[in-house]
C-alpha cells in the first residue's frame, strides 16, 4: 500500500513557537499552504484519507480533499499529547531531549514518546489489513516522527529534526 503522509497547515502555536493546543485551527498562511498542497496532489489516485481528529488536521483534510474521498478519523494519529505544556513556549523544554526516544526525562504531563510511537505503530499495523492501494494521511509533526521511526528505524533515537514541516508530504510503502 502506498501512503502519502501530510502534516497539517500552520496554526498560531506554530507561528508563536509554542506547544500546540488541541483547539488550534489553521492560520491564513495555514489555509494557503493547504490550498497549495491541494494543487500538488490533485492528480494522485487515492482510495481514502485517514485523518487525525484534531481540528487543524480536519481543516487541512477538508481543504485538500478535492476529489471528495471518504475521510476516516482516527485518534491514534493525533499529535503527541503535550499535557500541561500546551500553550507554553517551546523553550520551556530541551527540545532535543523532548524528542529523544531513549530519554528517561519526563516533561510535566506530556505523553511518553515510546507510548506515543506505539500508538502510531498500532495504527500502521492495522492499516496492513485494509484493502486500499493508496491512501493519504493528514496528521502532525510528531506523527511524522513516529512514521520515520517505523519505516526508517530508531537510529540514534533523536527525532527533533525528523518531522514534516507544515503541509509537507512524504511517501511511504507499507508492506
Amino acid at each position: 500500500m502506498k501512503i502519502y503522509l501530510v502534516r497539517h497547515g500552520e496554526v498560531i502555536s506554530n507561528a508563536l513557537k509554542h506547544y500546540n493546543e488541541d483547539s488550534d485551527d489553521l492560520t491564513e498562511l495555514g489555509i494557503k499552504q493547504a490550498e497549495e498542497l491541494r494543487e500538488k496532489i490533485k492528480t494522485i489516485e487515492i482510495d481514502a484519507i485517514f485523518c487525525s481528529t484534531l481540528l487543524r488536521a480536519k481543516h487541512t483534510a477538508s481543504i485538500i480533499n478535492e476529489n471528495h474521498k471518504p475521510i476516516i478519523y482516527d485518534d491514534r494519529i493525533k499529535e503527541r499529547n503535550v499535557g500541561d505544556l500546551a500553550g507554553r513556549p517551546l523553550t520551556v523544554t530541551n527540545r532535543d531531549e523532548y524528542w529523544n526516544y531513549n530519554t528517561s526525562l519526563q516533561y510535566g504531563t506530556s505523553e511518553n514518546i515510546k507510548l506515543f510511537f506505539k500508538r502510531v505503530y498500532q495504527f500502521l499495523e492495522e492499516l496492513k489489513n485494509q484493502p486500499y492501494e493508496c491512501i493519504l494521511i493528514v496528521a502532525h509533526s510528531g506523527v511524522s516522527k513516529a512514521f520515520s521511526a517505523y519505516f526508517e528505524g530508531i537510529q540514534d533515537g533523536m527525532f527533533l529534526n525528523r518531522g514534516l514541516k507544515n503541509c509537507e508530504m512524504k511517501e511511504y510503502d507499507l508492506k
